[in-house]
C-alpha cells in the first residue's frame, strides 16, 4: 500500500510539474486600437499670448505632479519653456500680474501655461492637484520665481 501511495504522489507531482508551465503561458495579447481624447492642443497660452518657438538645443520633457493646499496663492513666477497642465483634483485660478487677467480651471480641465509672463496659481476651497508637463532643455529650470527667493515648488 505504501508503494502505491508513494507512486500515486509521485505521479501527481510529475503531472503538476508538467501542467504548470503550460497553464502559466498566457495567450498573446490581441491587437487593438486605443481611445485617445485630446485634452489640449494650442498655439497660445491661456491668456492669449502666442508661443514663439522651441529652443534649438536638446529637448527634455519634465512631468510634475503638484499638490497645492486649499486657499493658497503660489509665489509670482514665470516659465521659460512651453508647458501644459491638467487639473486632477480641485481647481486652479491662474492670475497674470501685468494684465490682471485671470482664469479658473476645474477638475478634468487642461490648460496651456504662459511663457515668460509673470503669473501665479491660486487654489480654491480644497487642495488642488495638477499634472504639469514642460517642454524644456537640460539645465533650464521649469519655473523661475519673480523675487528669486520664494520658488513655486
Amino acid at each position: 500500500m505504501s508503494i502505491s501511495l508513494s507512486m500515486s504522489r509521485t505521479t501527481i507531482l510529475a503531472a503538476l510539474c508538467c501542467a504548470i508551465p503550460v497553464a502559466a503561458r498566457a495567450a498573446p495579447p490581441k491587437s487593438a486600437t486605443a481611445h485617445a481624447q485630446t485634452l489640449l492642443k494650442d498655439d497660445h497660452s491661456w491668456n492669449g499670448v502666442a508661443y514663439e518657438h522651441y529652443p534649438t538645443t536638446q529637448p527634455q520633457l519634465t512631468m510634475l505632479k503638484l499638490t497645492i493646499p486649499p486657499h493658497t496663492a503660489l509665489p509670482w513666477h514665470h516659465h521659460p519653456v512651453p508647458n501644459a497642465g491638467y487639473v486632477l483634483e480641485g481647481q486652479l485660478t491662474i492670475q497674470d500680474r501685468e494684465s490682471g487677467k485671470e482664469k479658473t480651471f476645474h477638475q478634468g480641465e487642461a490648460f496651456a501655461e504662459s511663457v515668460n509672463d509673470i503669473h501665479r496659481g491660486v487654489s480654491g476651497d480644497t487642495r488642488t492637484v495638477l499634472l504639469l508637463t514642460y517642454s524644456g532643455t537640460p539645465g533650464t529650470p521649469t519655473s523661475v520665481p519673480e523675487d528669486q527667493k520664494n520658488p513655486e515648488y
